[in-house]
């Protein structure tokens, strides 16, 4: 499958995203790695694709999810960075990515995820662009302990990064505001998506230990829902036109 999976919801204003939803390998390609490296956070945003899912039902919102592995590509760069097929990552060789074709990956799986992204917020007209990421406590090459049980990214509209801060710190969850790290540097859907159409947008990072299991999935469900429906109905009420 190279198109990325579509939830069908019914609008409401917001849209849902995950970047780095599988940890697939399509036919024809050959990362020249270790396959129990394809189930580390290294080829998977672990536990985003299932909160993704439960808070899609949750709020009956549309979503949009990769299909293919952040090894193969990263849908979550541009198409000219250079860590957009890696030939590192946290430490570990991808030795299959050395001399593979850029312009056919691009052209197989990178275009038409952005391609289906723009037409899902051309039919759905959105309010808010959420995407869902996952982090790991620690890197295991050279990491400190990152003690946020979550964390909001965002560039240079604060509109939607604001609200969320708040409101998670409000309800006492360790919140990182560009952290671990800053959607400054690794913003690259919603800077395009999001920014460049004046549709507020945030970047939604979960601790992967804390969202492994069915239970941590619906647990963090649970807080994100009635949190993201505030901060839509928060933007709805202020208009979308950005500051």
């Amino acid at each position: 499958m190279t198109e990325p999976r579509f939830v069908p919801g019914n609008a409401g204003g917001i849209l849902l995203i995950c970047d780095h939803a599988s940890n697939a390998v399509p036919d024809g390609i050959d990362l020249g790695i270790d396959p129990r490296l394809l189930d580390k956070h290294i080829a998977i945003d672990i536990g985003a694709s299932p909160v993704t899912e439960a808070l899609a039902a949750r709020l009956g919102a549309p979503a949009i999810l990769a299909t293919v592995s952040r090894l193969v590509i990263d849908l979550h760069r541009q198409p000219d960075h250079p860590g957009l097929m890696p030939h590192i990552s946290d430490g570990n060789l991808i030795p299959g990515n050395d001399h593979a074709d850029r312009d056919e990956r691009i052209a197989r799986f990178h275009r038409p995820y952005h391609r289906a992204l723009a037409a899902a917020i051309r039919e759905a007209r959105p309010t808010l662009l959420a995407s869902i990421h996952s982090f790991t406590p620690c890197l295991e090459q050279g990491g400190t302990v990152r003690p946020w049980e979550i964390g909001i990214l965002s560039n240079r509209d604060r509109r939607a990064a604001d609200l969320a801060v708040a409101l998670f710190r409000d309800a006492g969850i360790p919140t990182g505001d560009n952290e671990p790290y800053s959607g400054r540097d690794l913003n690259a859907t919603l800077n395009r998506h999001g920014e460049a159409n004046g549709i507020a947008s945030l970047a939604i990072e979960i601790r992967n230990d804390l969202i492994g299991d069915d239970h941590g999935v619906a647990r963090w469900s649970d807080i994100l829902a009635p949190i993201v429906e505030t901060i839509r109905n928060s933007l709805a009420q202020k208009g979308s036109s950005a500051t």
